[in-house]
C-alpha cells in the first residue's frame, strides 16, 4: 500500500509564507515527477507546480516567483515554499507522484488527501 502524507497547511494573512510538505511511503520502485496541485471553489484543479527526479521544474504563471519546489528523493518527499501569499491563493493543495509500486505496471499517479490553505485579506 502506498500513501501520501501532506502536512504544512493553513490560515495566514496576505504577504505571508506557508510551507507544505508531502512524503511519499510504501512498497514505491520509483518515483518520476512529484508535484503540487490545487482546487478552489467553483474551478478545476490546476498544477502549481511539478518537479522532477532530476531536478528541473515547471511552475504555474501565477505562482512563478514566489512559489519554489524541491523534493529530496532519499525520503520521497517534495515541499512547495509559498512565499507572498494572496488570498487568490486559497484552495485545497493536493501532492501528486508519478511512481511505480511494488506489485503494479508501469508508472501510475498517486494522489495525497489535501491540506486547506487559506490566505486572509
Amino acid at each position: 500500500q502506498v500513501q501520501l502524507v501532506e502536512s504544512g497547511g493553513g490560515l495566514v494573512e496576505a504577504g505571508g509564507s506557508l510551507r507544505l510538505s508531502c512524503a511519499a511511503s510504501g512498497s514505491i520502485v520509483s518515483i518520476d515527477v512529484m508535484g503540487w496541485y490545487r482546487r478552489s471553489p467553483g474551478k478545476q484543479r490546476e498544477l502549481v507546480a511539478k518537479i522532477y527526479s532530476g531536478g528541473s521544474t515547471n511552475y504555474a504563471d501565477s505562482v512563478k516567483d514566489r512559489f519554489t519546489i524541491s523534493r529530496d528523493n532519499a525520503k520521497n518527499t517534495v515541499y512547495l515554499q509559498m512565499n507572498s501569499l494572496k488570498p487568490e491563493d486559497t484552495a485545497v493543495y493536493s501532492c501528486n507522484s508519478h511512481m511505480v509500486v511494488r506489485g503494479t505496471y508501469g508508472y501510475l499517479d498517486y494522489w495525497g488527501q489535501g491540506t486547506q490553505v487559506t490566505v486572509s485579506s
